[in-house]
């Protein structure tokens, strides 16, 4: 899975429009929500195998924040 890939996920979790997610955006402001948190998990595990720690989960604010907790699992672009 690449970035963007996991981008387009995030945006499908977040029932947002393709494309409308580059990364800055506050997870806050786009519907993130305790059900978002779990959907998350299951899909970083379905996908790429890894299970995210819960307390750096919970620090995350953003868009890049998420992609951060798994940017060593991502394949390069």
């Amino acid at each position: 899975m690449t970035r963007p890939e996991l981008i387009a996920l995030i945006e499908e979790l977040l029932e947002k429009d393709a494309g409308t997610l580059e990364g800055p955006e506050t997870l806050e402001d786009n519907g993130w929500d305790s059900l978002s948190v779990v959907s998350f998990i299951a899909l970083i595990d379905e996908h790429l195998e890894y299970t995210v720690p819960p307390k750096r989960l919970a620090a995350c604010k953003t868009v890049d924040d998420l992609v951060s907790l798994v940017a060593d699992r991502l394949a390069p672009v």
